[in-house]
């Protein structure tokens, strides 16, 4: 399993897009890759669909997006059909092929609580620098919240723009943030506590 911080493996396999290289698909931009346990399968139809219809807010923050499952090219050009009917909108994004499992596995997608070749509903968020900046792993049982995911990326771009801040709990964009630990902002505001510790400060955004 890949932990925070560590390269992203680069990854080559056909895809509905063809032939994909990650690296070279990527380029220098912020990626999101995921992992859905099986084309052909409810939970998984609602989450792509809702994926296609962010195009535009992806876009917007210049996230390039790559989907993978254990499942064959052909069985996802074909499910893609299906997604397109029930959202609306074509799923813009390529989704990789890997009836093997050997992608999957090793990226530590794969669940191990399954008899079957199958993946969790893996999120990774990778920089510029292929380095993996946030992971999230759903069972099968749970659909995924891609409104939290962008509000993810939202705080890990920022952040690491604005390396005097972090950002608090539910956290959305434009809402105040928090000095980090060991910074001073003119105009910060500090949180008189107990403690007499002054650890907590904010700011406006």
């Amino acid at each position: 399993m890949l932990n925070l911080g560590e390269i992203f493996p680069d990854v080559s396999s056909q895809s509905t897009a063809g032939a994909i290289n990650l690296y070279e698909y990527l380029g220098d931009n912020w990626a999101l890759v995921l992992s859905h346990p099986k084309d052909f399968t409810p939970v998984c139809t609602t989450e792509i669909a809702r994926l296609a219809q962010l195009r535009p807010e992806f876009e917007r923050r210049g996230v390039k997006v790559v989907l993978i499952s254990c499942d064959s090219v052909d069985d996802h050009n074909a499910w893609a059909q299906d997604v397109a009917h029930y959202c609306g909108s074509q799923v813009p994004y390529p989704i990789i092929g890997d009836e093997s499992g050997q992608i999957a596995n090793r990226l530590g997608m794969l669940d191990k609580d399954s008899d079957k070749m199958v993946t969790v509903r893996a999120v990774f968020v990778i920089g510029p620098d292929k380095k993996v900046k946030a992971i999230i792993s759903y069972p099968a049982s749970t659909g995924r919240n891609m409104d939290e995911i962008l509000r993810l990326i939202d705080s890990l771009q920022l952040t690491a723009k604005r390396t005097d801040v972090v950002t608090p709990v539910d956290w959305k964009v434009g809402g105040d943030l928090i000095v980090k630990p060991g910074a001073n902002i003119e105009g910060q505001t500090v949180i008189g506590l107990p403690s007499g510790k002054d650890y907590l400060k904010f700011v406006k955004n």
